[in-house]
């Protein structure tokens, strides 16, 4: 389960402190939200080997149809929808560059690491299989993904996430994850860039934040432009633009999302399950709960603990 700051900041240490580098596997239960906004220090590189996605970057949204690698640099708001149910997942390896980084100060430190931490060397976002640069970056990424030596965990087969303490292990990854940024380099796809935050994202994420604060409150369309110092209508276009949903798409989306949390995780009843989700209407709370995930909230708790 991530762990998010009040800014969106997801908490969770990827890896360990000495070596903060992990991966992680996510698989589809059904069409809907798969990884919710967040962002990191770290860099992430995603492989989706099939289905259909909506990947969600800062204020772009990509339709993912088959196998791709995406990229994903310091500080991006991202996340992860599911737009056909029977979709699989993605796989994911989480890293910090200062896991790569070399004390001599060589050419690989000052000319690549040190500016993509400095936000002026930017990966790419994304490859296709078309391009020669797919195939060796996926083999270096599924060699990576072996060496942490852990399988999908069959007690929780939708998420799981693998560090490794060993040295050997660490060794082949390291290595495993430079020849990533030499095959990146080689083909040229390093973005040079005067790191200049998008005020858009930035206001995206107060939004965003504001929303999660207060989801078990009544919110108002204006209460959310004036976080953001914009007149309502202007503001639906942005949120529109920038999520691809409404604000009140979105914010039931969420309220619905920690419902199903409380469901699975607590024995509270159903009508109180809805008033802590912000619905002050059962009728209103039962119809929304069904929209997003096609069924009730009773048959949903029964079916989770039936599979736990």
């Amino acid at each position: 389960m991530q762990l998010l700051s009040p800014t969106l900041k997801e908490l969770s240490l990827h890896g360990t402190k000495s070596f903060p580098c992990a991966i992680y596997q996510t698989r589809s239960l059904g069409k809907g939200p798969l990884i919710k906004h967040h962002w990191h220090d770290e860099v992430e590189i995603l492989y989706f080997f099939g289905g259909d996605f909506r990947l969600e970057i800062n204020m772009e949204q990509f339709f993912v149809h088959s196998e791709a690698l995406y990229f994903i640099n310091p500080g991006e708001l991202h996340s992860i929808y599911t737009e056909e149910a029977g979709s699989p997942g993605e796989d994911a390896i989480v890293f910090s560059l200062g896991a790569l980084s070399f004390d001599s100060y060589d050419a690989a430190q000052m000319q690549l690491i040190q500016p993509i931490q400095n936000g002026k060397l930017l990966f790419p976002r994304c490859l296709l299989p078309d391009h020669p640069g797919f195939a060796p970056i996926r083999e270096a990424f599924s060699e990576t993904m072996r060496s942490f030596g852990h399988p999908l965990d069959e007690k929780n087969p939708l998420e799981y996430g693998a560090v490794t303490d060993d040295l050997t292990n660490q060794l082949f990854i390291k290595s495993y994850l430079l020849r990533i940024l030499a095959i990146l380099s080689h083909y040229q796809l390093f973005t040079p860039t005067e790191r200049n935050l998008d005020k858009r994202v930035e206001s995206l994420k107060k939004v965003l934040t504001y929303i999660r604060e207060n989801y078990k409150e009544k919110i108002y369309i204006q209460d959310l432009a004036d976080q953001v110092h914009m007149n309502e209508q202007y503001f639906c276009r942005f949120f529109k633009k920038s999520i691809g949903r409404t604000p009140m798409e979105y914010i039931n989306e969420y309220r619905i999302k920690q419902a199903m949390r409380l469901l699975e995780e607590t024995d509270l009843p159903v009508t109180e399950v809805c008033l802590e989700c912000g619905y002050n209407n059962l009728g209103n709370f039962l119809r929304a709960f069904k929209k997003y995930t096609e069924t009730t909230p009773l048959k949903y708790r029964i079916q989770k603990v039936n599979i736990s």
